[in-house]
């Protein structure tokens, strides 16, 4: 009987020191999670508490990327390495594409390092959702983080293929500009680029698996309307200007420019920082969007 009452008053007393005294005390003990304006854009403050999930997806998809394969990361630098020696071949060569006299596969591999970057983000990112479905499903977070993610995972390929760049141009005596010191901004525009249409992308190809077969043919028509395997100063204004509609066409040449010290992009470099921003802005509202519907359609 003693024991009873002992267990009894244990417990009471366990009761009254966990549950709050007061409604107003309520809030200390529960974490109300309330959808977003449907036509808001994302709180970075949210995003850097969920910074470390950030992180983990990231390496989870370098690590994935690279399982099992026998090359590794050699693959990073075998894509567009090979695509450069393509190029120098048929365009270089056979076609005498002129390369504003740097040698052709300096000049084409230089391009090639920010396309290959967004092209790979852009691919991943854009069915990264619906990879995703259980994660989704289950737990909440951000879903932004996903397709984040994602394209931040490509970095570590850039900065392999990178190295060879430059060891390319130490190979050909190339020296770079001063320039290249805004070389870090050419790639954040890319990052943006690359995000904003894979924004647009993952969250249509939630509502429509369509999209998964439209994505390899808009890469490989993107691929040839970029000034990769060519000059964009085969454009005279305001035509050249007008290019930087497509936003890797700045981002291109802004590479060529602070490496090689081609022609500067001027006023198309002005369009495509346009372009990419109000590409992202709009990918980020529309994800925005439809982020509430994604656990239940995908």
């Amino acid at each position: 009987m003693k024991d009873d009452l002992k267990d009894e008053h244990l417990t009471s007393s366990y009761t009254e020191t966990i549950l709050p005294r007061s409604q107003e005390s309520l809030s200390d003990f529960v974490n109300i999670i309330q959808p977003a304006s449907r036509w808001g854009v994302f709180s970075w403050r949210e995003l850097w508490s969920y910074r470390e999930l950030i992180y983990f997806l990231s390496w989870r998809d370098i690590k994935v990327r690279y399982k099992q394969t026998a090359l590794g990361a050699l693959w990073a630098i075998i894509q567009p390495f090979f695509t450069m020696i393509v190029f120098s071949v048929v365009f270089g060569k056979l076609g005498q594409i002129p390369s504003d006299g740097t040698p052709y596969p300096i000049f084409s591999f230089t391009a090639l390092l920010p396309w290959t970057l967004f092209a790979n983000s852009l691919t991943t990112a854009s069915n990264s959702l619906v990879s995703n479905t259980n994660l989704i499903t289950k737990v909440y977070f951000p879903r932004i983080i996903i397709p984040l993610s994602t394209v931040i995972s490509g970095l570590l390929d850039f900065f392999i293929a990178f190295v060879v760049l430059l060891c390319m141009m130490m190979f050909y005596r190339v020296l770079p500009t001063t320039a290249i010191i805004l070389l870090p901004f050419f790639l954040l525009l890319t990052i943006i680029a690359a995000l904003g249409a894979a924004l647009w992308l993952s969250a249509l190809n939630v509502q429509y698996r369509d999209i998964r077969y439209v994505i390899p043919f808009l890469v490989q028509f993107w691929l040839f309307i970029t000034p990769i395997a060519y000059p964009s100063s085969l454009f005279s204004e305001p035509w050249r200007a007008l290019y930087g509609i497509n936003p890797m066409a700045g981002v291109v040449e802004g590479f060529r420019w602070a490496l090689l010290g081609s022609h500067a992009p001027g006023p198309m470099l002005t369009v495509s920082i346009i372009t990419s921003v109000l590409l992202f802005l709009g990918g980020a509202l529309y994800f925005q969007r439809m982020e509430d519907t994604f656990a239940d359609v995908i």
